[in-house]
């Protein structure tokens, strides 16, 4: 990267921003993308990380929410699930349903029960 190339300054609200040309803007994007692969490969390594067959990709597609796809992948029911993380069966179905949002602590919570990640129950758009 071509470290001179860029300019620094603040927005009128006191943001601090750096403008750079758009291939040091790339290049680093792909470091952080190539870091985070490097990253994502040792977790499943060390077995933090699961594969996801064909299928399971598919079935998480169809599903209406993450929390949905990993409960029934642990093949646990949303009665068992509740039990363990202290909340009613109908929430945990309106929170599969997508018809309620829990707090960070419940889901939380809800990784720990399933074995995963946070990350892997919050949808992406």
């Amino acid at each position: 990267m071509n470290h001179e190339l860029h300019t620094a300054f603040t927005t009128p609200s006191g943001d601090e921003m750096i403008m750079l040309p758009r291939a040091d803007y790339t290049a680093m994007r792909d470091a952080l993308e190539a870091m985070l692969h490097h990253k994502t490969m040792q977790e499943v390594d060390a077995g933090k990380q699961e594969w996801l067959t064909q299928a399971d990709i598919l079935q998480s597609l169809q599903s209406p929410t993450p929390l949905a796809f990993w409960r029934n992948k642990r093949m646990i029911s949303q009665t068992q699930l509740a039990a363990t993380v202290g909340v009613s069966q109908s929430y945990i179905a309106n929170l599969e349903a997508g018809k309620r949002k829990g707090d960070p602590a419940l889901f939380m919570k809800l990784a720990r029960a399933l074995s995963v990640r946070i990350e892997d129950l919050i949808e992406h758009d």
